[in-house]
């Protein structure tokens, strides 16, 4: 017989809760029975989280306005958390600039890729997660409980293999950002750091990398993906929500400062 999880009276914040992935771990974590308090730099809330929030009651959502990048913003949202519903005990560091592979954005080689673009991504890839858990994570270890999940990569554990984009007509050829890979590798990292640094208080800190996630992606791209996964496919929204849960509850109680990969097994080979 399965377990069933229940966060039923939990409190939990996603950042970047307007994002693609932040309707799916919104959804994972009202389905369970958390409250969620969203997080993000608009309060426009986008179709998808829109039918999302429609199957579940409207009173455990609320979405507050805050920058993963304005320390000031966070303690702002922080304290209307705590007024409204309580101290968080589940914190998902969602929010990240991504870049898909797709020839509808700009493009450069390695040595011409500007500063602002690499700064912009560490900034809210890894500052961003380090000062949303200086200020949601610290009010969990003062409480003496809690699971940090830091939405990490499979690029912050390896290379990106461009022979991916060959296909795609654009000059110069599209490239990953190396910094995006630098960022998720540093929440790997932070997501150590904090382990150690709350376990006496209760507070795990895990990181959950996702691998190749089907989203919108051309079918040239999605076929060769799917050849390097041992599954042979791409990761559906619905593979990360189990994943997610299980940090979340306490049937990972004993789990801290690690890296779950759910990637279909691409690093295997």
């Amino acid at each position: 017989m399965g377990t069933q999880i229940d966060l039923t009276g939990k409190v939990a914040v996603v950042t970047g809760v307007l994002g693609r992935l932040g309707a799916v771990w919104t959804d994972a974590l009202l389905g369970a029975g958390a409250d969620v308090v969203g997080i993000d730099r608009s309060v426009t809330v986008p179709p998808l989280l829109e039918e999302t929030l429609s199957r579940h009651p409207e009173h455990r959502f609320q979405l507050l306005k805050a920058d993963v990048t304005e320390t000031d913003t966070l303690r702002a949202a922080l304290d209307s958390c705590l007024a409204t519903v309580g101290t968080p005990e589940i914190l998902v560091n969602n929010a990240g600039i991504d870049q898909p592979p797709n020839t509808s954005g700009d493009s450069w080689r390695f040595g011409d890729i500007p500063a602002e673009v690499s700064a912009s991504i560490l900034d809210v890839n890894a500052l961003g997660v380090l000062k949303t858990c200086q200020v949601f994570g610290a009010e969990m270890a003062r409480g003496g409980a809690g699971s940090v999940i830091n939405i990490g990569s499979l690029y912050g554990s390896m290379a990106p293999d461009p022979r991916l984009y060959e296909h795609l007509p654009q000059d110069p050829p599209f490239i990953k950002p190396p910094a995006y890979g630098m960022s998720k590798a540093g929440v790997a990292a932070l997501t150590r750091y904090l382990a150690v640094l709350w376990g006496g208080q209760g507070v795990r800190v895990n990181t959950l990398s996702p691998g190749g996630v089907l989203g919108g992606q051309d079918a040239a791209f999605r076929g060769k993906f799917s050849d390097r996964v041992p599954l042979r496919r791409m990761a559906e929204a619905t593979d990360l929500t189990g994943p997610l849960l299980f940090l979340a509850s306490d049937l990972s109680s004993y789990v801290t400062g690690t890296e779950l990969l759910v990637d279909g097994g691409y690093v295997c080979w």
